[in-house]
């Protein structure tokens, strides 16, 4: 039996939520477990939850590390795997993800992001999403990139780790409005490396289809910049408007 839960936050996601818990109602094998955590959506994304055989709570405050943290401490399977909830994840998702952990020198991993809308491959800002994993870390974390295996990844990588090692280092800092993910893997990393598997996921393009590709990648160059920076995420979620 599988030991992986797939823990998913949703606020008004109404749109892509449906895909999603399909996708992976269809993974082979499956995983133990699937918890929807909402944050107080007003559409239709609790009806849409409730027709598939997964958990679904509320959580009682709207953030995504709030959400994620709730689904965790529900969570029974000995590793834990972040889907957001406008993601299609690999068919072998549980067999990747637990002969990773397997390893014991590896804390955790995620996946390639390749941004897709209904009409465009973001092939662009994929590719930079790629690369700021590697760069990221090496421009403000040298020590930990070289020596310690820091990769910094990002929610639409779908991230995993143990359920053991996530709450050791206190998961993920619910007072962050943003870059919580980048945040968990600084902490997670003392546990062993950080990987990013040669497997692809694929996320909505909405953000880019919205803002336009330059706005969007210089939004998420910027916010990189500041946040390696040390500036404050409060002050960073100004730049990164909730876009549905």
């Amino acid at each position: 039996m599988s030991s992986l839960s797939i823990i998913i936050p949703t606020l008004n996601e109404e749109k892509c939520l449906g895909l999603t818990l399909w996708s992976l109602n269809l993974l082979k094998p499956s995983p133990m477990e699937i918890i929807v955590v909402d944050g107080g959506s007003e559409d239709d994304t609790i009806n849409i939850a409730e027709n598939y055989d997964i958990t679904l709570i509320t959580s009682p405050t709207k953030g995504r590390a709030f959400q994620m943290n709730d689904g965790a401490k529900l969570a029974k399977g000995d590793y834990l795997c972040f889907v957001h909830a406008d993601t299609l994840v690999p068919h072998d998702l549980v067999t990747i993800i637990e002969k990773t952990l397997h390893n014991e020198d590896i804390a955790g991993g995620g996946f390639i992001s390749l941004m897709k809308g209904s009409k465009n491959t973001r092939w662009g800002t994929s590719l930079h999403n790629y690369l700021k994993t590697y760069y990221a870390p090496f421009l403000f974390r040298p020590y930990l990139f070289f020596f310690k295996g820091l990769r910094l990844l990002f929610g639409d990588q779908v991230i995993f780790c143990r359920r053991s090692d996530f709450w050791q280092c206190g998961g993920f800092d619910a007072n962050l409005p943003i870059m919580e993910d980048a945040d968990l893997c600084l902490r997670l990393v003392a546990y062993g490396r950080i990987c990013l598997l040669n497997r692809v996921v694929e996320s909505s393009d909405r953000r880019v289809a919205k803002l336009g590709s330059l706005k969007a990648n210089i939004i998420y160059l910027w916010i990189g910049i500041l946040w390696g920076l040390g500036v404050s995420a409060d002050y960073l979620k100004k730049f990164y408007a909730e876009i549905r």
